[in-house]
């Protein structure tokens, strides 16, 4: 897990693969928040229609490349939190956007989640 955290870290867009609620694929740029506790955490708002797919059909593929032509494909199942100290964290230790659109851990809009049953 250590090293898939380190290059998620090192690369910091990845891409995030559904399935639409047209039945078709769908994939959009993401963002690895943390680890802890051996769970990989990421988030959305749940106004956007990416959570709408995930909370239909939580199979996702997470992808992303880095140098020479290296890359990580992540297959898992999502699984939602609503834990406010893993949010409070996330706001902490974030990039200024993640602060800029959350605010507070207690953000209504804020879909935290992680993946499980996580296949590389």
């Amino acid at each position: 897990m250590k090293e898939v955290v380190e290059f998620l870290k090192a690369h910091p867009v990845q891409y995030l693969a559904t399935a639409g609620l047209d039945g078709r694929p769908k994939v959009r740029p993401f963002q690895f928040k943390l680890e802890q506790g051996g769970r990989l955490y990421f988030s959305t708002t749940n106004d956007k229609p990416v959570y709408k797919e995930i909370t239909r059909q939580p199979y996702v593929e997470l992808c992303t490349c880095g140098e020479n032509w290296s890359w990580l494909r992540l297959s898992g199942r999502v699984t939602f939190s609503q834990d406010r100290s893993i949010k409070s964290r996330i706001i902490e230790e974030a990039v200024p956007l993640i602060k800029a659109v959350y605010k507070t851990p207690d953000n209504p809009l804020w879909a935290l989640f992680y993946l499980s049953l996580i296949h590389i």
